[in-house]
């Protein structure tokens, strides 16, 4: 028996599960919530700040912290990035 992912990347099998783009989605938001909290880190703004100066609730800023939380607008990370003096830049490569 021979097994038909032997040699295949990781991408390969995911895309061929369904599961690439949901992981792909999940690594970004990762790297997102990784970046803001580390720039809150830097300023010493509180969640409680945060979500203030975002003009949202804490709770919708603890969702945008969670990287197991894949689903956020746009416009909350926009509001996180003018907040702590960033701006959002999106590419598709």
């Amino acid at each position: 028996m021979t097994n038909k992912h032997v040699g295949s990347d990781f991408d390969e099998w995911l895309d061929e599960e369904g599961l690439l783009a949901e992981a792909e989605a999940v690594a970004a938001k990762r790297v997102i919530a990784h970046q803001i909290s580390e720039a809150m880190k830097e300023r010493h703004l509180s969640k409680a700040a945060m979500a203030r100066q975002m003009r949202t609730s804490r709770s919708a800023l603890d969702r945008l912290l969670d990287p197991e939380v894949p689903s956020v607008t746009l416009l909350t990370v926009e509001r996180a990035a003018r907040v702590l003096g960033k701006k959002l830049h999106i590419e598709m490569v």
